[in-house]
């Protein structure tokens, strides 16, 4: 019985977990961001959502937008009722930023699209921060990988184990 609990609460529990995260990136009311990339190399680009609002949890908000490559584009969407600037850092590599740029936002609703011409940085006080934000952002989903990972193996063992009994 204890197992038959374990693996319906874990079920469950994993399903509310993606839907959720698969939803959330769609709100109502939201800047659609489109980045185009005209780069000759493909680069992996991240948005850094700066808050206004004192009584937002957080100052900066990153996001993944993706890898893009030339003459891609992707589309993500920004809840900006607290924020009226964004910033796009651009990664070759690991850790080598090449290409960052501010954008402010004078008409929330008005969609921007951005495409990428060359390799600038507009601010080098705010490519660094910008930096450990998206460092931290890798080593927040590299911890919730792992503990997703390990949870789902022992999903997996337990739904083995329960049909193992029943046969």
């Amino acid at each position: 019985m204890i197992r038959i609990a374990i693996v319906t609460f874990g079920v469950a529990l994993f399903t509310y977990y993606f839907v959720t995260k698969s939803l959330t990136q769609f709100r109502a009311d939201s800047l659609t961001v489109q980045v185009i990339n005209n780069l000759p190399l493909p680069l992996d680009f991240y948005l850094v959502k700066v808050n206004t609002d004192k009584q937002a949890d957080v100052k900066y908000e990153t996001r993944h937008v993706g890898t893009i490559r030339t003459n891609f584009f992707r589309i993500d969407h920004l809840d900006m009722k607290f924020s009226d600037e964004f910033w796009i850092a651009g990664f070759m590599g690991k850790k080598n930023m090449v290409y960052f740029s501010q954008h402010s936002v004078p008409n929330k609703n008005e969609d921007q699209i951005i495409e990428i011409h060359n390799y600038i940085n507009q601010s080098v006080k705010l490519s660094e921060i910008s930096k450990t934000l998206v460092a931290d952002l890798k080593f927040e989903n590299m911890k919730t990988a792992i503990w997703i990972t390990l949870d789902l193996l022992l999903l997996f063992l337990n739904v083995t184990l329960l049909f193992k009994k029943f046969k």
